[in-house]
């Protein structure tokens, strides 16, 4: 099993051609409970699916369809790969620690959370939580707008009809598993009318499908936060929430922080009392503010209106 050491990855090549088996490295702690239930709640029928500790997708890499199997194992996570080429592996690792956040560095982030009580506290009851991150940004991009100001259960829903009219069926047998997320030329040209969302949310998809065309790098990891959300709010229908929402989720951003988020209003509230305001509170949370957000979406994790 050659070593991969710059991708913090070993793998094994099974017998049949594009099977694959990566156990991907990570700094400890990983609160894994939080990242599966995170994604499992957020499963868009057809593209993934959710059994026992097992998260599982389609993904089209190098031109080919093909399946992943991701379960975490004593401090590694065992990817299991179907139809992917050798010559791929590189780039889809790399896609798979930025997804599962596997570079985070715990330590450093708890050292300096934790300087604000409440933010300990979170930390002590999910150590090492981590901010999952979209699989590419054409699917982030659509389900931030899918998301905009309905449950998490809707968006999927939405999502759902999105993939069935416009994704590819997926060309390999995986049970549950039945077609590809859109591309972007697909939905650059898409009609989203009778999908039961507002005629405004609908023209988003089209607006931002349309920039990220023109645009591939408009949500790239590393640029600056300031720049991001000036180019993100400049397209119509992408306010505020929506263009925070994107750098967390997508570019990486740390200090990313969606202040207009309702559950992340009401999960302040519920630790801290009614009159915790969260633009200020969150003032102590910088640098690391992505972080401190998905402390408190997961502390909703037993309400069934958590939107986030």
């Amino acid at each position: 099993m050659p070593k991969l050491s710059r991708l913090h990855a070993v793998r094994r090549s099974l017998p049949t051609p594009g099977h694959h088996t990566l156990w991907l490295r990570y700094r400890v702690p990983y609160h894994w409970p939080s990242t599966l239930a995170f994604l499992a709640a957020r499963c868009i029928p057809g593209i993934e699916a959710y059994e026992g500790d097992t998260y599982r997708r389609t993904l089209i890499i190098a031109g080919q369809h093909a399946v992943l199997h991701a379960t975490p194992s004593r401090n590694l996570l065992r990817v299991r790969l179907e139809c992917v080429p050798s010559t791929a592996l590189p780039g889809l690792i790399a896609r798979l620690r930025r997804f599962f956040d596997l570079d985070a560095e715990p330590a450093r982030i708890e050292a300096e959370l934790s300087r604000d009580p409440l933010m300990a506290r979170l930390l002590h009851e999910r150590p090492g939580l981590r901010v999952p991150q979209g699989w590419d940004a054409c699917e982030q991009a659509m389900r931030t707008v899918l998301g905009q100001q309905i449950s998490v259960a809707g968006a999927m829903t939405l999502a759902g009809r999105l993939v069935q009219r416009y994704g590819a069926p997926l060309r390999i047998c995986s049970p549950g598993l039945s077609h590809l997320f859109p591309g972007l030329p697909a939905l650059a040209v898409a009609q989203f009318e009778s999908m039961g969302m507002p005629r405004a949310r609908a023209a988003t998809l089209g607006t931002l499908a349309n920039a990220l065309l023109a645009n591939p790098g408009l949500l790239r990891t590393g640029q600056l936060l300031d720049d991001l959300l000036r180019n993100l709010c400049q397209l119509k229908g992408i306010g505020p929430w929506s263009a925070q929402y994107l750098a967390l989720r997508q570019a990486g951003a740390a200090d990313a922080l969606p202040l207009g988020d309702v559950a992340l209003v009401k999960a302040l509230r519920l630790l801290e009392g009614e009159g915790a305001q969260l633009g200020e509170r969150a003032l102590a949370w910088r640098p690391w503010r992505a972080y401190a957000a998905q402390h408190l979406w997961a502390s909703l994790s037993t309400s069934k209106t958590t939107r986030r």
